[in-house]
């Protein structure tokens, strides 16, 4: 089965899966202290900055939760949009590890902004109220969006004014990369973000996430033992790090992301000649919103899966990935078209 369902969904990328098959030779040290860990860590700090601190995990909720609680006291807060992962769809895991609060921020399109923080920040801190700390940005946003440079540049320079820390939420970082037309350093270190959580899942991987500390003092060590505790600490490590080494070779990560914006590019091309369906949100990454006929829905998830983003509307979400092609594309607007038509 094709589908759109999500870029998760995805097989693993095949010179990802070699990665994988070149690192499984002999035995290696465990918990990292092995080759591969420490050339896929040399290639981020080749990216990223000589002081860029790297840690490994397993997965996007585990990366988020470790780089958080690295960071955060329990009696302190991160202030993310309402749409972001880590407010709806991480099960409260950072306020259950970590005993520090997330504050969500209404936002329509999924990107904050220093007006919408405000009043999250007017009132001087006192013990009765958590205390706002870091500001966590998705990009690109749930809901395909994604920042300009200078948009972070004003929100990381808002909060510095505030005494934020500035942590991004990367699972598609690539993709928001691509989509930007910059360097990974120009969209993140350079405009003042502190903390990054670089996905690998969502691009390629079979899984495997990494977190960036772009300043090794805001954590003062306690990143490698919060992993730890987070069971986040891979015993071999290995197979994460050698998905990483090849991903950021040869710009494979680019290659893919700018792949599955190009398929989002061609869908919506495809459904604004569709009468019926309507786009709901900008199109600037591998992410696709519309409202489409309610009865249509059950008919067209018999042949390509996807998601009902809000029933209420009903608004779906299709998603691209770095395997689909012009071929699938083309076959379900199709479906579309003549599904939409009927209905």
């Amino acid at each position: 089965m094709r589908t759109f369902l999500s870029d998760n969904a995805a097989p693993v990328h095949p010179r990802i899966l070699k990665a994988i098959v070149d690192a499984n030779k002999d035995h290696a040290l465990s918990y990292g202290d092995d080759p591969w860990t420490a050339r896929a860590i040399e290639r981020f700090r080749q990216i990223f900055g000589s002081q860029t601190d790297v840690y490994f995990t397993y997965n996007g909720t585990g990366a988020n939760v470790m780089a958080l609680s690295s960071l955060l006291q329990p009696f302190e807060a991160v202030l993310c949009a309402d749409s972001a992962h880590l407010q709806t769809d991480e099960c409260g895991a950072l306020e259950r590890f970590s005993g520090s609060k997330i504050l969500p921020v209404p936002a329509e399109d999924g990107k904050l902004r220093p007006q919408l923080l405000t009043p999250f920040v007017r009132n001087p801190p006192e013990e009765h109220r958590v205390k706002p700390r870091l500001l966590s940005l998705s990009q690109s946003t749930e809901f395909g969006t994604v920042y300009t440079r200078e948009e972070l540049a004003d929100l990381c320079a808002f909060a510095r004014q505030h005494d934020l820390l500035v942590h991004m939420d990367g699972a598609r970082i690539a993709n928001a990369t691509v989509a930007l037309k910059c360097s990974l350093r120009e969209g993140t270190t350079d405009v003042g973000v502190d903390v990054l959580t670089f996905g690998g899942t969502k691009n390629g991987l079979l899984c495997g996430e990494a977190t960036l500390f772009f300043d090794p003092r805001l954590h003062e060590d306690r990143a490698r033992y919060v992993r730890k505790q987070a069971t986040q600490l891979a015993s071999k490590m290995r197979y994460i790090s050698a998905q990483f080494e090849a991903l950021l070779s040869d710009d494979l990560w680019a290659r893919n992301a700018a792949h599955a914006n190009a398929m989002a590019k061609l869908l919506e091309q495809q459904i604004e000649r569709i009468p019926g369906i309507r786009l709901t949100r900008p199109v600037e990454s591998n992410a696709i919103f519309a409202t489409i006929p309610r009865d249509s829905i059950p008919i067209l998830q018999q042949k390509f899966s996807f998601y009902v983003f809000d029933e209420s509307r009903p608004e779906v979400r299709w998603m691209t990935s770095f395997d689909t092609t012009e071929e699938d594309v083309m076959a379900f607007a199709r479906l579309l078209a003549g599904e939409v038509h009927a209905a």
